[in-house]
């Protein structure tokens, strides 16, 4: 497809006539899992006046279940991961003792504990 100035505003003109968000998902099989990010763009560089993040999420149009999407950390090192999952199978997922065990952080049990020693 030749991208010239004259197609691309006509492009963008129809979009204007007709504004669509595209979602990914009705373009994937349903039963495949898609990763995607770009290690390169720096998600928790960019500070508006209120600070670094706290969190990460994509767009509306990215989001369909099975889609993970991982980011460079808040922490240096670490790795940010979005999942989405249909609520059913995140329920499933939630109730799996192995997995919960293997993908959560240890908890601390704050009854037999100081406050300063868990912060």
């Amino acid at each position: 497809m030749n991208h010239n100035d004259k197609r691309i505003r006509g492009s963008i003109d129809a979009w204007l006539k007709s504004p669509v968000v595209y979602q990914l998902g009705r373009t994937f099989d349903p039963q495949s899992v898609m990763m995607g990010s770009s290690p390169r763009f720096d998600m928790y560089g960019n500070e508006f006046g209120m600070g670094k993040a706290v969190a990460l999420r994509s767009g509306y149009a990215s989001k369909f279940s099975g889609q993970v999407t991982s980011y460079p950390g808040r922490e240096a090192g670490s790795i940010d991961l979005e999942v989405c999952l249909l609520p059913e199978v995140m329920t499933a997922l939630e109730s799996d003792i192995e997995f919960m065990e293997a993908a959560s952080v240890p908890s601390y049990d704050l009854s037999n504990s100081n406050w300063c020693d868990v912060l």
